[in-house]
Parts: C-alpha cells; sequence; structure tokens
C-alpha cells in the first residue's frame, strides 16, 4: 500500500514538471502578443496623442496583461520618481525587476532594449519609425514562439508523465 502510494505521488510529480515546463511554451506567444499589441498602442498615444512617455507608458501599462504591464508601469515610475535618467534606463531596470516573472526571452528583451535607446530621445517620426521596427522584429519572434509551443508543448506534458511511469517501473 505505501509502495503504491509512493508511486503514485512520483507520477503525480513528474507529471505535474512536465506541465510546468509546457506552460512556459504555451505562455510565450501569449505574452508575445500582449508586447506587441503594448508596442502598438504605445506608437498611438506617442504619435497621434502626443502623450508624454511616463504617461504614455502607465496607459499602455494598464491595458495590456500583468506581467508585460508590470513592465511599464515601472518604468513610468521610474521616470516620474527621477530614478532613471532616460527612458532607456527606466525600461533597463524596469525589465531587471520584472522580466524574470515573464515566459519571455533573451531576443525580446534585446528588441525592447534597444527600442529604449530611441524612446524619448528623438522626434515623434523617428520613434514611430523605431516602435514599427521593432513590432515587426516581434511578430517574427511571435511566429517562433508559436511553433515552439506546438512542438515542444505536447512533447514535455508527456515526457513528464512517462519519466515518471519509468522511475515507478524502476521501483518495483
Amino acid at each position: 500500500m505505501v509502495k503504491l502510494i509512493g508511486a503514485l505521488l512520483i507520477l503525480f510529480s513528474a507529471s505535474m514538471v512536465g506541465w510546468q515546463i509546457s506552460k512556459y511554451y504555451a505562455y510565450r506567444p501569449v505574452q508575445l502578443r500582449a508586447l506587441l499589441v503594448a508596442l502598438q498602442m504605445l506608437e498611438t498615444e506617442i504619435v497621434y496623442g502626443m502623450t508624454p512617455l511616463h504617461r504614455a507608458f502607465v496607459k499602455v501599462g494598464h491595458r495590456v496583461s500583468k506581467e508585460v504591464g508590470n513592465l511599464f508601469l515601472h518604468a513610468a515610475e521610474l521616470l516620474v520618481s527621477e530614478k532613471a535618467h532616460s527612458a532607456e534606463d527606466s525600461l533597463q531596470q524596469a525589465m531587471g525587476k520584472h522580466w524574470p516573472q515573464t515566459a519571455l526571452r533573451r531576443q525580446e528583451r534585446e528588441v525592447l532594449a534597444s527600442l529604449g535607446q530611441v524612446l524619448g530621445s528623438s522626434d515623434r517620426e523617428d520613434q514611430q519609425k523605431h516602435l514599427r521596427l521593432a513590432v515587426t522584429h516581434l511578430r517574427g519572434l511571435e511566429e517562433e514562439a508559436r511553433a515552439e509551443q506546438a512542438k515542444y508543448e505536447r512533447m514535455y506534458k508527456s515526457l513528464g508523465f512517462l519519466g515518471g511511469l519509468l522511475v515507478v517501473i524502476l521501483m518495483f
């Protein structure tokens, strides 16, 4: 009876590990989509609304998902409190603090960091060009993330269960 309970716990635990890893592959395209929407809203606020950057960050931060929105809200907070010297610095600090809570990768971080170099330091048209370039780049990364999701999500779920099953078989 104790072996059976132990076997079920091992099987359950290994399955949950597989599910947790697969969630990363499921969340990445969703968060990439939220980042894309955020950058498009930021373009609208800057170019057409002529909104100051810190207010644009706040508006965008409240409209997108929590994981991505926290990046923009924290960057706005840093700009207002003058703990950051520029938009680039505020985005870098915000990414340093909130990036680990996202499923996004280094490539997306690099796109956002390069965008931060231009935000607030050039005219509206130049910022619009860079925002559109970042959106285009992120769309390519989103397609790649969706392909990875289709390829790896189910695999890790199955691998977790089968790995646990292997341990259980080896126990008996």
